[in-house]
């Protein structure tokens, strides 16, 4: 049974760090146990489909996981070190948005290790591509040859920039949001230069491959996430409708998710149609360079939990 402490809050009781633009309601106590997190997930407020938009995918990419491991054949390493980040980044998600309402160091540390796993993702899907989706003419090229270890360099970027940008959300919230985009954008954009490539060449009629309309969905998917991040539509032309369902956020997991699934699906494609036509990467490499980018991210969350100080409550207003 909840608590007395889990009634719901309006924007103007809860700290400015805790609010968020056109969301003006079903806000959760402020440090909240954990115990109450979890048990408001199941009770309606403002960040429970934020939870369970991720929660939900992430049991079941977990269980695509587990069956490829008992089937998993020769050069199925970078498809599995994909596919678990790929169940990795909605279960840090989600449980960030769960624990959202903690206190303010305990919130920070939910995010930061959310933004790890994103990175880790994109580091993943840098591994599938550079396996799977490169474009034949580009196999052995210098840009083959770096491509993943920037991918390596870019996962560690992307994780101590978005990192970076929680210590700057109370007292310059636009330069915070503008890093911490800047800190995914960049890595899904040089990730994806051999997808790009091989799209521009099949829209210019030069090739055509299964899985391009499958890669076409993602970068789709992948746009609308950028559009609804940054947009915060529907909730800002009309603040205060769309509190509990629909705002921005819960739109920004579903196509994040959808991009994921498309994608998945891409590469699973491109597995199976370039068979021995690209030269796979030993388990030592996939997975040497998966630990190094976590191994760093792991680093850098380190060093912000160290960094983080707690910040005083405002008092609740009485209205």
């Amino acid at each position: 049974m909840l608590s007395a402490r889990a009634r719901l809050l309006r924007a103007h009781q809860v700290p400015e760090s805790y609010r968020e633009p056109g969301i003006l309601s079903g806000y959760r106590p402020p440090r909240s146990s954990a115990r109450e997190c979890l048990l408001s997930l199941f009770r309606m407020n403002n960040e429970t489909l934020n939870v369970w938009t991720h929660l939900v995918p992430a049991g079941y990419l977990l269980w695509l996981l587990v069956a490829h491991l008992g089937a998993a054949g020769a050069g199925a390493g970078p498809f599995l070190a994909y596919l678990g980040t790929c169940a990795l980044y909605p279960l840090a998600s989600g449980a960030a948005h769960a624990l959202g309402a903690l206190g303010t160091r305990g919130r920070h540390r939910a995010y930061c290790c959310d933004y790890a796993a994103l990175s880790l993702y994109g580091l993943g899907s840098a591994l599938a591509y550079s396996a799977y989706a490169f474009p034949l003419e580009w196999l052995g090229s210098t840009f083959h040859h770096f491509y993943v270890p920037m991918a390596v360099l870019n996962s560690a970027l992307s994780t101590g920039l978005s990192c970076y940008s929680r210590f700057l959300e109370a007292e310059r919230p636009c330069l915070s949001k503008a890093s911490r985009t800047l800190a995914f954008v960049y890595p899904y954009i040089f990730d994806s230069i051999p997808i790009f490539y091989r799209l521009s060449r099949s829209a210019a009629g030069s090739c055509s491959e299964a899985s391009l309309p499958l890669h076409s969905r993602h970068s789709l998917c992948a746009l609308l996430t950028f559009l609804s991040f940054t947009s915060r539509l529907p909730e800002r032309l009309a603040p205060g409708s769309f509190d509990f369902i629909g705002h921005s956020h819960q739109v920004f997991h579903v196509c994040g998710i959808l991009g994921t699934l498309f994608q998945l699906e891409a590469v699973s494609v491109d597995m199976a149609e370039r068979r021995g036509r690209l030269p796979l990467p030993s388990s030592l490499e996939t997975f040497g360079s998966l630990g190094m980018g976590a191994a760093a991210s792991l680093a850098i969350l380190g060093i912000c939990f160290r960094s983080l100080r707690p910040e005083p409550l405002p008092r609740e207003k009485s209205h």
